[in-house]
């Protein structure tokens, strides 16, 4: 009977076993984490292009702002007339696209 069991072993060759294992579960957790990490790295590239983009235009965006709010503090009336256009220009457009372009 006693030869099914498994021998004995001393404690300091359980801790190297143990450790072992640890160390092979660690490097398994990093490589998962490296393949995560690549792969929210290319999902997430385009929206980092386009930041990027934006970004490019940080002043001159943050000057036109700036003109916006001192008019519409000056006229409202005049920004909510303008920014009514605005989206009715928009809207017309996706229309005529939908029209000229055929159903998507």
């Amino acid at each position: 009977m006693n030869r099914d069991r498994a021998p004995r072993l001393s404690a300091s060759q359980q801790r190297a076993q143990r450790k072992a294992a640890l160390e092979i579960r660690i490097e398994q957790q990093r490589i998962d984490m490296l393949v995560a990490s690549n792969r929210w790295r290319e999902a997430s590239s385009g929206i980092d292009s386009a930041w990027h983009g934006l970004m490019r235009f940080k002043v001159p965006l943050a000057a036109i702002g700036s003109i916006v709010l001192l008019s519409s503090v000056r006229h409202p009336r005049t920004l909510l007339r303008r920014g009514r256009r605005l989206a009715t220009g928009i809207l017309l457009l996706r229309r005529a696209q939908r029209l000229l372009l055929g159903h998507r």
